[in-house]
C-alpha cells in the first residue's frame, strides 16, 4: 500500500515537472538572453556607439535601477491577476523593447532603453519562484527550482554562439550585426509571452491537463505544508510587515553581495575572452564564452539535487560560494588563457551552484503571508549588484588599466555572502525542513520552543 502511493506521488510529480518546468526553463532562457546579450554586442556596439569602459558598465547595470523600483508591485500584481496573464504581459512588453535596443544610436539612448527593459521584465524571475511554490511541495522545490534556473547558464550556452554569430553574419539592410541580434533576439519573446497566455494554468485547481484524483491529492498536501509552515512562523510578519522583516533584509543583503560577482562575470565574460587574442573573431569568442557555463548546468543541478536529498540548504548554498571565489581569484592569477578558462569554469559552477539551495532557504525562512513580498524585495535588492557588478569592473578596467584585478574583489565578495550564510542559525533552517521530512507536530512545536 505504502509502495502504491508513493508510486502515485512520483507520477504526480513528475507530470506536474513534465507540464511546467521545461516551459518555464524556456521562458527564462529568453528572458536572460535578452538580459545579458548586451554583453555580447559590446564586442561591436562599444566602438559604434563610442562607449568606455565605464558608460558600459553603466548601460549595463541601469537595467536593474528600473528592475528593483518596479519589482515587488510587478509581484503583487501576478498574485493579483495570476501568473499567466501577468507573465505574458511580462514577456510580450520587454522583447518589444529588446527588438528597439537595436536603433539605439548613443549612450542616453541605450540607458533609456536598458532602464525600460528593467522596468518592464521585473516580476518575472520572483513571480516564478513563487509560482513554483504553487505546484511543487517543499521538499522537491530546490530541485525544480534548480531546473529552472539552469536556463541562465542555458542562455549562455546557447546564446553565446548564436549572438556572436549573428553579429558576424547578418548584415541586412546596412545594419550592423550587434543590431540585428537585439532585433532578432527580441521577436522569440513576444511570441513566447503570447503563447504563455494559453499554455500556463494559474493553479492546481484550474488544472484540465491534471486527473480530478491528482488534483485533490496535490492541494490537500499543499494545503498540509502552509497550515504546518503557518504554526512553524505563528510569530512570523505579516503581508504588511513582510517588506520590513529583518530576514527579508539579510537575505537580500546575501543576494546582492553574491549577485555583484554573478553579474560581473555575465556582463563582461565576453570582453575579458577577447583580451586573450586580438585574432579571435566574435564566433570564437562565444564558443569559448559556453564553456564556463557548461560547467554551471552540469554543476548547479547536481548540488540542488544533492540538497534535496539530504534536506539540508545552508552549508548547500555557502560551499559553493567558497568554491565561486576560488575561480574568480584563479583566474584573475594566471595569464594562460586555457587554465583562465578552466577556473572560470570552475568559478560559474560554484556560483550557479548556489541557487537551487538559496530559494529553497529562503522559502523555509519566510512565511507563506510574506512569500509573495518577501521573495520579491530579497530578488529587487539583490539585483541592485547587477548594476554595482558591470559598472564596478568598468570603473577598475578604467582606473588600473586591467579587468582581471576585479576579479579578486569579486571573489572576497562571495567569501563574505558565504560567511553570512553560516551566520543564520542551524535552528531557524532545520524546524521547517524536518517538518517535511515527516516529523510530528509535537516535534515542531519542541524547535518552536528551543528557538525561541
Amino acid at each position: 500500500m505504502m509502495t502504491d502511493a508513493l508510486s502515485f506521488e512520483k507520477k504526480v510529480t513528475q507530470k506536474i515537472t513534465r507540464r511546467i518546468v521545461p516551459f518555464i526553463i524556456l521562458l527564462y532562457i529568453i528572458t536572460f538572453l535578452d538580459r545579458a546579450n548586451i554583453g555580447f554586442a559590446a564586442l561591436e556596439m562599444n566602438k559604434a556607439l563610442g562607449l568606455t569602459s565605464q558608460m558600459f558598465g553603466m548601460a549595463s547595470g541601469i537595467f536593474f535601477i528600473g528592475y528593483f523600483v518596479f519589482e515587488i508591485p510587478s509581484n503583487i500584481l501576478l498574485e493579483r491577476f495570476g501568473a499567466r496573464k501577468w507573465l505574458a504581459r511580462i514577456l510580450v512588453t520587454w522583447g518589444i523593447v529588446v527588438v528597439v535596443t537595436g536603433f539605439v544610436h548613443n549612450a542616453v539612448q541605450l540607458y533609456i532603453i536598458r532602464f525600460l527593459l528593467g522596468t518592464l521584465e521585473a516580476g518575472f524571475f520572483p513571480g516564478i519562484i513563487l509560482y513554483l511554490t504553487y505546484w511543487f511541495r517543499a521538499g522537491e522545490r530546490a530541485k525544480a527550482v534548480a531546473m529552472f534556473m539552469t536556463a541562465i547558464p542555458i542562455s549562455y550556452i546557447i546564446g553565446a554562439p548564436v549572438s556572436t554569430w549573428i553579429m558576424d553574419h547578418i548584415h541586412w539592410l546596412g545594419m550592423e550585426g550587434w543590431r540585428w541580434m537585439f532585433v532578432l533576439e527580441g521577436i522569440p519573446s513576444v511570441l513566447l509571452g503570447i503563447i504563455t497566455f494559453f499554455y500556463l494554468t494559474d493553479r492546481p485547481e484550474q488544472a484540465k491537463w491534471l486527473a480530478d484524483e491528482e488534483k485533490k491529492w496535490l492541494m490537500e498536501e499543499l494545503q498540509k505544508e502552509k497550515n504546518a509552515k503557518a504554526l512553524s512562523h505563528a510569530n512570523h510578519p505579516s503581508l504588511k510587515q513582510s517588506f520590513i522583516n529583518p530576514k527579508v533584509w539579510y537575505l537580500a543583503l546575501i543576494y546582492f553581495i553574491f549577485s555583484i560577482g554573478m553579474y560581473g562575470i555575465g556582463f563582461w565574460l565576453p570582453q575579458m575572452i577577447q583580451l586573450f587574442s586580438n585574432v579571435l573573431s566574435n564566433t570564437q569568442i562565444g564558443l569559448l564564452t559556453m564553456i564556463p557555463y557548461v560547467a554551471g548546468a552540469i554543476a548547479m543541478n547536481f548540488w540542488s539535487h544533492r540538497s534535496d536529498l539530504s534536506g539540508e540548504r545552508r552549508y548547500h548554498a555557502a560551499i559553493p560560494l567558497v568554491v565561486g571565489a576560488l575561480g574568480l581569484i584563479g583566474s584573475g592569477l594566471t595569464s594562460v588563457p586555457f587554465l583562465s578558462i578552466i577556473m572560470m569554469a570552475i568559478a560559474v559552477a560554484g556560483i550557479y551552484s548556489f541557487y537551487g539551495p538559496f530559494w529553497s532557504l529562503t522559502t523555509q525562512l519566510l512565511s507563506s503571508s510574506a512569500a509573495a513580498v518577501g521573495i520579491a524585495a530579497i530578488n529587487s535588492i539583490g539585483n541592485l549588484s547587477g548594476f554595482v557588478g558591470p559598472y564596478g569592473i568598468g570603473m577598475i578596467q578604467e582606473a588600473t588599466g586591467n579587468v582581471k584585478i576585479a576579479l579578486f574583489f569579486l571573489g572576497a565578495l562571495l567569501v563574505v555572502a558565504s560567511l553570512l550564510l553560516m551566520a543564520i542559525k542551524k535552528e531557524q533552517t532545520t524546524t521547517f525542513s524536518n517538518m517535511t521530512r515527516g516529523v510530528g507536530l509535537e516535534q515542531i512545536n519542541e524547535n518552536l520552543d528551543n528557538s525561541e
